[in-house]
């Protein structure tokens, strides 16, 4: 049987995050302001003519699979990502989260900078809709961030974790971290996240906080 994780971002739109999704049954996306991510219930060369043909989709899709396959020639592939997923086999943590504060729409512009300048993966205008965004600020200047995005319950992916170039080092990234792990857990669920196969630097802070490597994942980024 098919495990959830295997097709994170259809199993996502189907539960966790039912309320931002679009689509049919059989291929469900994101609004273009919140992500690039689409999912299939059946990996088939038919799902992607269909949404091919949506006229409401126009934007850059982001698809993932647990094996490399052959796209379609009506889309584009303009890049392929290999990443590892992978899963926190731990408990709860003791921390100090109090410096960390809760980022509504006034803070979007600065996110959007502040991913534009770390680049962590796709973040657009409303990425924030996907909720549990915590930042730590210096003065009123946003320094780091991290947040949920796909939720294929009963698992939710801590995403968007970055610090500001001159700001690392400091420990934010491990406390946003540690942040979510606490939540998630507290919520009856399991946090997962995704990481480049060649960002070894995270892969071991990932590691030595307690994530494990579930299996490499390919992200095909494509457009009509």
């Amino acid at each position: 049987m098919e495990h959830v994780l295997d097709n994170p971002a259809y199993n996502a739109l189907a539960t966790g995050n039912k309320s931002l999704a679009r689509g049919s049954e059989q291929i469900k996306y994101f609004d273009k302001e919140v992500g690039a991510f689409i999912g299939f219930k059946e990996n088939s060369a038919c799902n992607f003519e269909f949404l091919h043909d949506d006229a409401d989709y126009d934007n850059v899709a982001i698809f993932i699979s647990p094996i490399e396959i052959e796209i379609p020639q009506q889309w584009q592939v303009l890049n392929e990502i290999k990443c590892l997923q992978m899963i926190y086999d731990g408990g709860a943590m003791a921390i100090d989260d109090t410096g960390l504060v809760a980022l509504t729409e006034e803070h979007v512009p600065q996110m959007l900078e502040l991913t534009r300048l770390t680049n962590p993966g796709p973040f657009a205008s409303r990425t924030i809709d996907f909720g549990h965004y915590r930042g730590v600020f210096e003065g009123d200047k946003l320094i780091a961030m991290a947040g949920q995005r796909m939720f294929p319950l009963p698992y939710a992916e801590i995403s968007a974790v970055c610090t500001h170039p001159d700001h690392t080092g400091k420990g934010y990234a491990k406390l946003l971290l540690q942040y979510h792990i606490n939540r998630i857990i507290a919520e009856g669920n399991i946090p997962f996240l995704h990481v480049r196969c060649d960002n070894q630097r995270a892969i071991k802070v990932y590691e030595s906080m307690g994530f494990i490597n579930r299996r490499k994942m390919h992200f095909y980024v494509l457009k009509k």
